[in-house]
């Protein structure tokens, strides 16, 4: 028996014990953006820790600005490729509570749909995509006897508020994160056959504008015709962001965003677009007559390849139940830059406000709100870890692994691409319907288990590559 047949061996050997761990880490209320989910984020940590060091790592919390790390390393041996693994364990609030068919942080198990699903807030996203490494790793240990390449897990416990502390974190850290390759396993899968290698993540840029009128709330009925509406002014210029084809008309916008090589334009347009878009309807969108998106790209590469601007919301004036004849003294929108290729956040921003400023009319005055912001990553698709990756997937699922992008922004790719100077690639198993972030949030333990034969692969295939 070859050795990757005796890893997997174990794996399914370890399955219900697995599944067992796997409940009792879910029943912590880990929710980082909440006070009250301190106690929860603290006690969840020293849990993990607790596990790490039982598989023969050297495992410790980290303190931090914000909620502490868990860093793991194995004994490092010359030869061996340094791997980086990346999770987070902290879990979006669980309210509205009253939505859940059962309490989100006391795991339950139901068969339906020819399915065991898991029920719990952070099943999904993202505790069960860490939990597979760490699955993986201890079947290593129980059948090896050791790891078989140099491995450090870093797991985040503020992603779900922002990761305010993660980049001073890997800053201060660089030495002990040192790696040859670093993954992240907070990702998704193409569909419940395809799992999926993202190289390629947009940037994104937030910023809050408001235009303030040179006067208080005024009656519309008698200076409707001659005072200014902020209403009015905002919306007149963010209409113009857009022209009738749908492309930006901020001038610079499309600086440093290349165009897509005609290979790799040709495998996104050959992908089934129901599963790409996983029964949202696109009318109206892109591909329609009139205004509402770019025209010319398929949309896969709208989606993946091309750089946008969203409207997030807007506000002012009446928006109450009954009606009032006022002229608003302000209005504001939120809006969201999606970056790729060479486009940087501080000259997005920058660009932006001197739109923004060189319409407004006389006598408005404009405020802005938004700082930082991330670029987008490109993964060099040659890598030889991507070809591992891809190997041992290839090797558990029915249908061949993707290599694909995502209209997500994904901070932490970028952070360890930059601060380590490594190819991070991004490697996971949620689906579409998985309800992340919403009531109801479930995984199923089929995808769990072979989420765990997955990366025992992958283990695998970095040992007996020449990747190093």
């Amino acid at each position: 028996m070859s050795s990757i047949d005796a890893i997997l061996d174990q794996v399914d050997a370890n399955l219900p014990a697995s599944l067992d761990r796997f409940r009792r880490l879910l029943a912590f209320p880990s929710v980082s953006s909440l006070p009250e989910g301190a106690e929860a984020i603290a006690a969840c940590a020293d849990w993990l820790v607790e596990e790490l060091n039982g598989l023969g790592l050297a495992a410790r919390v980290m303190p931090t600005a914000g909620h502490p790390m868990v860093l793991a390393t194995s004994p490092r041996r010359a030869g061996r490729p340094k791997v980086l693994f990346y999770g987070h364990y902290d879990v979006q609030p669980a309210e509205p509570l009253e939505a859940w068919d059962s309490p989100p942080f006391e795991p339950r198990i139901v068969e339906e749909d020819g399915l065991r699903r898991i029920y719990a807030r952070g099943a999904a996203d993202s505790k069960s995509q860490f939990w597979s490494v760490i699955e993986a790793l201890r079947a290593w240990r129980d059948s090896a006897g050791e790891l078989p390449v140099d491995v450090t897990v870093m797991l985040e416990g503020e992603e779900e508020s922002g990761s305010a502390s993660l980049s001073d974190f890997v800053t201060e850290n660089r030495e002990l994160l040192a790696c040859d390759v670093a993954f992240n396993s907070d990702s998704d899968m193409w569909s419940p056959d395809r799992p999926a290698i993202t190289t390629r993540l947009k940037g994104l840029v937030h910023e809050k504008v408001t235009i303030n009128a040179p006067n208080g709330e005024l009656h519309s009925g008698h200076f409707g015709n001659v005072a200014v509406n902020p209403v009015q002014v905002l919306t007149g210029i963010l209409s113009a962001i857009h022209d009738d084809r749908g492309r930006v008309t901020i001038e610079g916008f499309y600086d440093g965003v290349d165009p897509i090589a005609p290979d790799l334009r040709a495998q996104w347009e050959a992908l089934d677009l129901d599963e790409a878009l996983s029964g949202v309807s696109v009318a109206g969108g892109p591909r329609e007559e009139g205004p509402g998106g770019e025209k010319g790209p398929g949309v896969v590469e709208l989606m993946w390849g091309r750089p946008g601007v969203d409207f997030n919301g807007i506000s002012g004036g009446n928006t109450g139940p009954s009606e009032r004849s006022v002229l608003p003294a302000s209005a504001y929108a939120r809006l969201t830059y999606r970056l790729v290729g060479r486009q940087r956040p501080e000259d997005i921003r920058a660009k932006f406000r001197k739109f923004i400023e060189t319409r407004l009319p006389a006598g408005c005055q404009v405020e802005f709100e938004g700082a930082g912001g991330s670029t987008a990553v490109s993964v060099n698709e040659a890598s030889p870890y991507i070809a591992a990756a891809a190997r041992a997937l290839n090797a558990e699922w029915p249908e061949p692994a993707l290599i694909k992008g995502t209209g997500g922004a994904v901070p932490v790719v970028g952070l360890l691409t930059e601060q380590l100077g490594v190819d991070c690639i991004t490697v996971g198993f949620i689906l579409g319907d998985d309800a992340i972030h919403a009531p109801n949030e479930r995984y199923d333990v089929e995808r769990l288990h072979k989420g765990i034969r997955s990366w025992s692969r992958i283990l695998s295939e970095l040992a007996g590559s020449n990747a190093a």
